[in-house]
């Protein structure tokens, strides 16, 4: 890919800190995802050096409230930027909700299956992380120059699986940081 992706995940909610599965359930940021999100506006502002690019969002109150804060820290109106719903958390199904000792115990019997191949897996009702990277390869494939995008710590993985041609298990040990500014470029990840 020729152009840069600037990718921000959204800030911490409440089911971040306790490590519950939000997939497409629409959790708001907390204060602490609030002030990650001002901080990243604040990362971006110092760092571009034009802002006349395209910022595009996860339609979800998480990406959406992290975009609106990080515009506003860079003196843009807060709601000037566009969704697409392909930018959506991965679906996490019966296991949104629940953390993972949680799941370990209320879906035992799709353990074995998970373990065996964790990138395909797909949790009841749920989609996999190669459907997810399927769903976001549209978008990343559309793109024609420089953007700014807010989504989520799936989605993350995915683009970068896809930009870098990572296999399934390093798209899975990827990092997904609330905190950071992720620069990709070149097929390099670059943190602002």
């Amino acid at each position: 890919m020729k152009h840069t992706i600037y990718f921000v995940r959204h800030g911490q909610t409440d089911w971040n800190h306790v490590g519950r599965f939000q997939g497409q359930m629409d959790i708001p940021l907390n204060d602490t995802g609030r002030d990650q999100a001002r901080r990243n506006g604040r990362a971006l502002k110092d760092h571009l050096s034009s802002f006349d690019l395209p910022f595009l969002a996860s339609p979800m109150s998480r990406t959406s409230e992290t975009m609106e804060l990080l515009r506003g820290e860079m003196g843009l109106p807060p709601t000037d930027y566009a969704t697409d719903d392909r930018l959506k958390e991965i679906g996490f199904g019966k296991f949104e909700g629940l953390t993972a000792a949680e799941i370990d115990e209320q879906h035992a019997d799709l353990e074995s299956e998970r373990r065996r191949d964790k990138f395909h897996f797909a949790p009841p009702g749920g989609e996999s992380y190669a459907m997810l990277t399927e769903r976001v390869r549209g978008v990343i494939e559309s793109i024609d120059r420089d953007i700014v995008i807010v989504s989520h710590g799936g989605v993350s993985r995915a683009v970068r699986g896809i930009l870098q041609n990572l296999s399934g298990d390093e798209v899975l040990a990827l990092p997904t940081p609330q905190d950071q500014v992720m620069k990709l470029v070149d097929g390099r990840v670059l943190l602002v």
